[in-house]
């Protein structure tokens, strides 16, 4: 099926409710993709914070515990992986606006327990849009390194439970995680 061309004249901007896009931001009046157009939004700061968790066998976590798999320092080249995927999100998420990133942090918490390890990523800006897609874009960055150089030991291991846990700035201002 061929898609209709919009004329140059047709509105991009917001819209009013109803119809396929309505709530939507990335969703043009047709129901289409677009990207957000934020040129005369006031800059504000803007902070996000997210985690995930991987799971793996008590034998693998070990192994990263003790800094002995074979590939080298797996939380050190994670945390690495994390902040650079934060800096490129908008080269990998079609709709997202590149953003001058001033921070990215990247924290694992060892779970011995339950073998499994947490990511959590916080991210901050200066901008006209938040930074929630950064934040997760790290944490999922981060943990997909981390299979990449256990897979060897484990291929069973799971990633899990990747979520927003607050952010703040921009006109819809605070939003914390409640559970």
């Amino acid at each position: 099926m061929k898609e209709k061309r919009t004329p140059k004249s047709a509105p991009t901007g917001p819209r009013s409710t109803g119809g396929p896009s309505a709530g939507l931001s990335h969703v043009d009046a047709r129901g289409r993709a677009r990207m957000v157009d934020v040129t005369e939004k006031i800059e504000t700061f803007r902070t996000a914070r997210a985690e995930g968790w991987i799971r793996m066998r008590p034998e693998t976590f070990r192994l990263i515990e003790k800094n002995r798999i074979a590939k080298g320092d797996v939380l050190g080249v994670a945390r690495l992986a994390g902040i650079q995927a934060a800096k490129r999100t908008w080269e990998v998420i079609p709709l997202c606006h590149p953003l001058p990133i001033g921070s990215v942090e990247i924290d694992f918490r060892l779970d011995p327990a339950r073998s499994r390890i947490g990511i959590e990523a916080g991210v901050k800006t200066t901008g006209r849009t938040g930074v929630e897609m950064e934040a997760l874009t790290a944490v999922a960055v981060a943990a997909l390194t981390l299979y990449d150089m256990c897979k060897a030991v484990e291929k069973g291991i799971t990633i899990e439970k990747i979520r927003l846990l607050e952010k703040t700035g921009g006109k819809s201002g605070i939003y914390k995680r409640k559970d």
